[in-house]
């Protein structure tokens, strides 16, 4: 298949993950050529750690080198649609985290007010990175890895040879608060735990129907109406009374720490999706699929695939176990390989092979920005206590 270059921008987690993700793709000879970061030391510092051959001090400076095919974004959500449009006017194909883009900035409105203004500037910021990239003939790979966790394409697999219909599904991602600040930001982050984590889950949930509609009905189900509850807890009478019996991040600013969302699909099916920056025992991922025929239940992280236990928090060095623990003590799943389980790899390997094929992607434009579309539809159904229209 030939060979794929690939310029990662940004240094932190998600940076990493791709890094190691790219290391693992077969069949295609993937070069990561470049990375660039907000500042020069962290990108030399991450260049030396994961043996990348050149480092810039910024995005410009990558998407101007020559030798680069695909641009990886691995930034802050507010910095996701401005590079993806530059990166599709420099020519280069462009893989994306979630979310794809958003609402940022301060803002002085509040309420439903803000609601619709931020869904508003969501949907124009969409429109703006569909039409660049439709104008470069590059393609956009969109970095969704639960939509390859082996779970998820085992559910497909089994749904195929079932062949029954979908009537709910329940999906989460939780854990007890991230510790990268622009995450604890509205006007950096673009939402809260909603959006943080709950692009997960939505993803799955409209990638599933999306896959059994095209299945049954030569169509894709989809979404039609959302129903959204969310909360700030961090800012509640029981956090506030718990004082120093608090373990989870509360250095939160204008974002909700708690989400409840209900999708109504267009054939009367639902999806309900949990998002909580509220749970300690690290991060949970799940989903639960229930057809008219069968019941799929994936517990992505944690998993009992290996259980270990130690009464010493140092017992176990550096050593992965699993994403964020508070305490490496008492019994703990520890993943045998938490990357290939999350999909990671996975994802990588198709990107990197639609690149070299000139084919499209299990997740691309579509489904990155349908994920907007109910988020922020979500936020405006907060404010109004209602259900939305998409």
């Amino acid at each position: 298949m030939g060979s794929v270059s690939v310029g990662i921008v940004g240094s932190g987690f998600a940076a990493g993950l791709h890094v190691d993700a790219l290391k693992r793709v077969y069949g295609v000879d993937v070069k990561i050529q470049a990375v660039a970061s907000r500042s020069r030391p962290s990108a030399d510092a991450f260049a030396r750690r994961h043996g990348i051959p050149n480092s810039y001090a910024t995005p410009e400076e990558l998407l101007a080198d020559p030798s680069i095919d695909v641009v990886s974004i691995c930034t802050p959500n507010a910095m996701h649609g401005s590079l993806v449009i530059e990166a599709a006017q420099a020519g280069k194909h462009v893989i994306c985290e979630k979310p794809l883009t958003g609402s940022f900035g301060p803002t002085k409105d509040q309420g439903l007010m803000r609601a619709i203004r931020e869904r508003e500037e969501a949907q124009a910021s969409l429109a703006a990175i569909k039409d660049a990239l439709q104008r470069a003939g590059t393609q956009f790979l969109y970095a969704e890895n639960w939509i390859y966790a082996p779970a998820t394409t085992k559910t497909k697999a089994l749904m195929r040879t079932s062949g029954g219909s979908v009537v709910d599904i329940r999906a989460e991602q939780s854990h007890s608060g991230s510790h990268a600040p622009a995450t604890r930001r509205r006007e950096t982050a673009g939402g809260g735990a909603l959006l943080t984590l709950g692009a997960h889950p939505i993803a799955t949930a409209l990638h599933l129907k999306a896959f059994e509609g095209e299945l049954l009905c030569g169509k894709p189900i989809r979404v039609k109406s959302v129903t959204a509850e969310t909360a700030a807890l961090y800012a509640s009478a029981a956090v506030r009374r718990s004082g120093s019996r608090n373990w989870l991040v509360n250095d939160w600013k204008d974002v909700e720490t708690w989400a409840n969302l209900v999708m109504n699909f267009d054939d009367g099916t639902k999806a309900v999706v949990n998002a909580s920056f509220a749970m300690l025992g690290g991060i949970k991922n799940t989903f639960e699929v229930y057809t008219t025929n069968a019941v799929f239940h994936n517990n992505m992280t944690p998993n009992s695939s290996l259980q270990v236990y130690t009464p010493d928090h140092a017992a176990f060095g550096d050593e992965a176990l699993h994403e964020k623990l508070e305490s490496r003590t008492g019994w703990i799943s520890a993943s045998p390989d938490e990357g290939w389980a999350k999909g990671y790899p996975q994802e990588m390997q198709d990107f990197v092979e639609c690149v070299a094929e000139g084919r499209q992607p299990v997740a691309g434009l579509e489904l990155a920005g349908d994920v907007v579309q109910v988020i922020y539809a979500a936020y405006e159904s907060a404010e109004v206590a209602q259900r939305v229209k998409l």
